[in-house]
């Protein structure tokens, strides 16, 4: 084959620079992530109790319905407030989606490495659905933000706290401490609030939450570091735990929760209720 005349090597140079133009846009789309065109009034995160259930007898669902406030579900089942990996990378996937994991990504205005998470567990196909969904919400304009989590973290033993070192993200306190430094610095106006996990029983086992340690303690013992630590922080927090529903006797778990550890539609229900009766509360006016 003969060789390019000059007038050809131009043709195809600028045809080489229009592709360019075209293209590298196209390159870099995922930059253009957080560019803020969703706006919603709240935003929930949480385990499986807000994302298990996607239609509208999930708690965000039956939360806007009841306040009349948009709710976007960011509840992702089987997820931690604090990442678990031991080897601390910071883009194994689970970790990525955990609540430290997303609050950095909204501070950062990138959920590249939430993008391409890959989850291969059941009933979490959804999951980047919920990751696109909160790349486009303009947290500026967020209000508030629930962060409803632990139980996961409970049943993963992760550690309460590390004495060295409070932020530490593989903690159960450290993970909240470095989430809300995150989203406050996304947005400092936004008001967060924490709602503890559920009580719980393990009817194969025959046992409960408050007999079953995991390695970090009984689930009380991180409903009570919740507490404290929001405290410490300034947040407001919803005891669950406690209040939701009765569970002195054992067959108490049929009346709200569906296996004992997942809500049913009327516990589902009974804590949206809890929910939006505690946001409205003058007491927590601000």
């Amino acid at each position: 084959m003969g060789s390019f005349t000059k007038k050809q090597r131009r043709a195809y140079t600028l045809v080489g620079m229009l592709l360019f133009v075209l293209l590298f846009p196209a390159t870099f789309q995922d930059r253009g992530e957080g560019t803020g065109r969703y706006q919603v009034d709240i935003v929930a995160f949480g385990d499986s109790e807000f994302g298990e259930v996607r239609d509208g007898t999930a708690v965000p669902s039956l939360l806007q319905e009841l306040i009349d406030r948009s709710v976007f579900n960011a509840g992702m089942g089987g997820t931690c407030l604090a990442r678990l990996e031991r080897d601390k990378r910071l883009d194994y996937a689970k970790g990525s989606l955990s609540m430290t994991g997303l609050a950095k990504a909204i501070w950062a205005g990138d959920f590249g490495v939430q993008r391409t998470a890959r989850i291969r567990e059941s009933m979490t196909e959804y999951f980047p659905e919920v990751v696109a969904g909160l790349a486009e919400v303009d947290f500026s304009r967020v209000e508030i933000v629930l962060i409803q989590q632990g139980l996961n973290d409970y049943h993963a033993g992760v550690p309460i706290e590390n004495p060295e070192d409070p932020w530490d993200e593989y903690t159960f306190l450290g993970a909240l401490r470095s989430s809300v430094y995150a989203l406050r610095k996304a947005n400092p106006d936004i008001r967060i609030v924490v709602v503890s996990p559920i009580y719980t029983w393990y009817t194969a086992k025959g046992t409960t939450c408050q007999e079953e340690d995991q390695g970090g303690g009984v689930l009380e013992v991180y409903v009570e570091a919740l507490e404290r630590a929001a405290g410490e922080l300034e947040l407001e927090f919803i005891d669950m735990y406690h209040d939701l529903y009765p569970h002195e006797e054992w067959e108490d778990w049929k009346r709200y929760t569906r296996d004992g550890m997942h809500l049913n539609e009327a516990g589902r229900r009974l804590m949206a209720e809890k929910i939006a009766r505690e946001l409205d509360s003058p007491q927590r006016q601000k």
